[in-house]
């Protein structure tokens, strides 16, 4: 039978000071770990599984070179998508700015208000590391502000396509009859521009990993500080 060791677990003292995260004092993974190794702390009580569970694809690559770079690049990874979906909401209410109720402001749905509380609590507990900043190592697996701040993520883009649903089935009529429809080339047009700036990201972000090796020790293979005696204890 074909048996798999789940990878050792580490304490804060025993990863880089790069990888401490406020309040979590335990459950962190090597920063050396394998490909094998990251697949299978995926099915093993870290304080990073509930992450990966809610948010699939975390990207922690720019976090080995420069941290405050990085956590810049988390927080624009929130506000961006957050700006641009809510691009159609801004322009309606561009459109309804001294209107009165003629263009459909009081079918509003109620879906982006709850859209907002959440965006605005995720930003929150982002920034606060709340409540694990309280009370460092009892929400080292389940409850730190991580976890909770990717619940608040998910159920605002859930309450986003509520409230994009709800719009679209209230003011298709009145809207076509407004503005013209967009058209093959918009769409084409704002599609290529997306793909662009993916494909940038992509790029720059490989580019990156491809300089890491020869400047960065943590991707040397050497263990993390304190492994040596967290072997020997």
């Amino acid at each position: 039978m074909l048996s798999l060791k789940l990878p050792q677990l580490l304490r804060v003292h025993q990863v880089p000071r790069v990888f401490w995260e406020d309040g979590i004092m335990s459950g962190y993974r090597r920063p050396t770990s394998s490909a094998l190794d990251c697949v299978l702390s995926s099915f093993q009580m870290t304080n990073e599984t509930v992450n990966i569970w809610t948010h699939f694809l975390p990207t922690w690559f720019p976090e080995l070179e420069s941290p405050g770079f990085s956590k810049v690049l988390r927080t624009a990874a929130f506000a961006y998508p957050f700006l641009f979906d809510n691009l159609p909401l801004f322009y309606r209410l561009g459109l309804c700015w001294g209107r009165g109720h003629s263009c459909g402001q009081e079918a509003l749905s109620t879906s982006h208000g709850y859209h907002l509380l959440c965006a605005l609590l995720t930003g929150f507990l982002f920034a606060s590391h709340l409540p694990e900043r309280l009370a460092p190592g009892r929400f080292d697996y389940i409850g730190h502000s991580h976890q909770l701040f990717h619940i608040c993520a998910v159920l605002g883009t859930h309450f986003q396509l509520e409230a994009v649903l709800a719009d679209m089935g209230s003011r298709r009529t009145w809207l076509a009859t407004q503005e013209p429809p967009l058209g093959l080339q918009g769409t084409v047009a704002t599609l290529g521009l997306a793909v662009a700036g993916n494909l940038f990201i992509i790029a720059a972000f490989t580019a990156s990993l491809l300089r890491a090796p020869g400047t960065c020790p943590l991707l040397q293979g050497g263990p993390p500080e304190g492994g040596a005696q967290a072997k020997q204890q």
